[in-house]
Formats: structure tokens, C-alpha cells, sequence
């Protein structure tokens, strides 16, 4: 029988304070980006921005997907100081956050 392979997902979901330049956010995402290269267990990391037509998206405006391979990993990454000096500069310039972690279920 073939293992199933396991991952963990860390979406954020972000809304930035009025006035953040685009700079600062560009800066955010390379900033974000570069944890792969300071925490092993991330896997992959994805970005992108709402274009959703239905107009639901109350401000938030960025997307951002980690992908671990264990709960565990996740759990390292979220306490690795790496990505907590990163979340207080998030912090600084983000309005709201929603974060949600979650395992894919297949569809049945």
C-alpha cells in the first residue's frame, strides 16, 4: 500500500494599515520568502494578491501559503526566531491578520 503523504498548510490572510507603501510590502514579501532559507522544515511558500470578482474580501488584500510536512514542522517554524523577528515586523505593518492552519483532506 502506498503512503499517503502528509502535509500542513499556514495560510495568512493580511490587510495593511493605510498608508503602507508598496515598498514595504514588496519588502515584507521577500522578507517572508527568505525563511525557507533560515527554517528547513518550510517546504514550500506561496504569495499572491485578492482577484476575486465577487468583492468579499473586506481589505484583506495579500495571500500567503506555507506548506510544511507535519504539524510538528509547523510548529517548529511558528517558534523559530527567524520567523518571530519576521511576525513583529508583519505586525508592524499589517492592519489585520487572519492566520489558519490546516491538514488537505482528499475528497471523498
Amino acid at each position: 500500500m502506498d503512503q499517503v503523504k502528509f502535509t500542513a498548510k499556514h495560510i495568512v490572510l493580511a490587510k495593511f494599515k493605510e498608508g503602507v507603501e508598496e515598498g514595504e510590502i514588496e519588502r515584507l514579501i521577500r522578507d517572508y520568502a527568505d525563511l525557507r532559507n533560515h527554517i528547513e522544515q518550510i517546504r514550500s511558500f506561496e504569495w499572491g494578491t485578492d482577484v476575486s470578482i465577487e468583492n468579499l474580501h473586506q481589505g484583506f488584500t495579500h495571500v500567503f501559503e506555507t506548506t510544511f510536512q507535519t504539524l510538528e514542522d509547523r510548529s517548529v517554524y511558528v517558534d523559530h526566531p527567524a520567523h518571530v523577528q519576521f511576525r513583529t515586523a508583519f505586525l508592524h505593518i499589517a492592519e489585520k491578520i487572519v492566520v489558519i492552519d490546516y491538514v488537505p483532506r482528499p475528497e471523498q
